[in-house]
């Protein structure tokens, strides 16, 4: 009886069938696997024969070129009166080489790649300003968008800070200046590597106003030193190492994924800016009025406001002090900056170190910390709105997280991850035994709360 069910169930040839079904499903499931691996090794050989290229066409490239890239300073403007001096072109400039997922931008179709080749003749119908007048272009540029870092970053910290969405403080890893920075990061994958030449062949004013200005006004080191800083004194050791580092991440990260990003829009969206070209006299002349203007009206309303809030003690002292000081530390950072890419030393040691960009953000995280103890110590309200505006303004403004960052990106895409750790690296760990010396120290012995 057992056995008539048992051959009803299994009729015969059934045993056979799913044996070879089950067979075949396997050999099936192998091919699939070894389909994938043979995929997934091709995938990763050709990204690393991309970075291989990128190596291969970067070796001929002066490693001061790529320490310039984030920022050279008022070197701009003096290479630009040598080269209408010399009536020659220079074929290689601070961004001909900008690295992009392991490949350089010149690939890429923009206007940059072509200025280079481009006739005398069409260069000597551009109009140029002259040298003195250049050079205040420059710095006017500079204040108005570096009033506009300010209040962008200001306004972020009340957005995210204890008073609206709690997100940030003075008391965890995520200080106060994180989301500023960023923005700040994710805007310069933009606009200071994908979408620069394209600024460039609009305005240099443009783009130095919008990358060292604005985004390095926007973003701040000293601020993101001094609040690790604060919290090492209070004992908080392990909060001050994880907000460097989960800071370093956070950035470093912010800016790959604004590059990413900035490339996908220009693959799917083409825009001839040509018309917007600034490079007539009268077109010159008319956006230094509108920028001039727009700078006198902003640090006129700044001083008044400031003088009446922080004689009255109300809120918004500090922001509008900020913005009174912000200007000198916009054109100190960018000052600076002309040393990336020069050297140390009569033999030009370290020519790929951006010790401009290091010495801003050192200096100002070294007054920074200084003036956090002179506060501590004065200790009365108008003196503590006072200072806290000259940190937000002038040291806030004269040190970047977005140029910083920039460079470090530069570094790894361009295959040297090496400099990168130390360039990164050194910034940190200088700039934060340096604040340890000047403020953790006589907090410590002073017993200031």
């Amino acid at each position: 009886m057992m056995s008539n069910i048992t051959n009803t169930a299994n009729p015969p040839g059934f045993s056979f069938n799913r044996a070879d079904s089950l067979r075949q499903r396997s050999i099936s499931s192998r091919r699939s696997a070894s389909l994938s691996r043979v995929s997934s090794d091709r995938v990763l050989s050709s990204i690393r024969l991309s970075h291989e290229l990128a190596d291969q066409i970067l070796a001929v490239v002066d490693s001061s070129a790529v320490a310039r890239i984030g920022d050279s300073g008022d070197r701009v403007v003096c290479e630009e009166e040598e080269m209408d001096n010399n009536f020659t072109i220079d074929p290689v400039t601070d961004e001909a080489f900008v690295v992009l997922e392991g490949l350089p931008l010149t690939d890429a179709k923009s206007p940059l790649a072509e200025e280079p080749i481009l006739s005398t003749s069409i260069e000597e119908k551009q109009y140029k300003l002259p040298h003195r007048i250049d050079y205040c272009a420059y710095l006017i540029h500079l204040s108005v968008f570096g009033f506009l870092g300010v209040f962008t970053r200001y306004f972020l910290q009340k957005l995210f800070g204890p008073g609206h969405l709690a997100l940030t403080s003075d008391t965890t890893p995520l200080y106060l200046d994180l989301p500023s920075n960023m923005l700040g990061s994710f805007l310069m994958g933009w606009f200071g590597i994908v979408f620069k030449p394209d600024l460039r062949h609009v305005s240099e004013h443009l783009t130095v106003g919008i990358t060292t200005g604005y985004m390095g006004s926007l973003t701040t080191f000293s601020g993101w030193n001094q609040k690790m800083l604060l919290l090492s004194s209070k004992g908080h050791w392990m909060f001050a190492v994880a907000g460097m580092l989960l800071g370093l991440f956070i950035v470093n990260e912010s800016i790959t994924i604004g590059v990413e990003f900035a490339e996908g829009l220009r693959k799917r969206f083409k825009c001839n800016l040509n018309k917007w070209k600034i490079d007539t006299k009268n077109r010159h002349v008319a956006v230094i009025v509108v920028m001039l203007f727009s700078l006198i009206t902003i640090w006129v309303v700044s001083c008044i406001l400031a003088v009446v809030k922080v004689h009255h003690l109300t809120n918004g002292a500090v922001l509008w002090l900020g913005c009174v000081v912000a200007p000198p530390g916009v054109w100190t950072r960018w000052y600076l900056a002309r040393l990336n890419g020069v050297g140390i030393g009569k033999n030009s040691y370290l020519k790929w170190f951006p010790i401009g960009t290091f010495l801003a953000n050192v200096i100002a995280a070294c007054f920074m910390a200084a003036l956090s103890v002179i506060s501590k110590a004065v200790n009365t309200e108008r003196s503590g709105l006072i200072l806290s505006g000259i940190q937000l303004g002038f040291l806030g403004c004269m040190s970047t997280v977005s140029t910083f960052v920039a460079e470090v990106y530069t570094m790894r895409q361009s295959g040297h991850s090496g400099r990168a750790f130390i360039y990164s690296g050194s910034t940190v760990i200088v700039s934060f035994v340096l604040g340890t010396l000047i403020y953790s120290v006589p907090v410590w012995t002073k017993n200031y709360h």
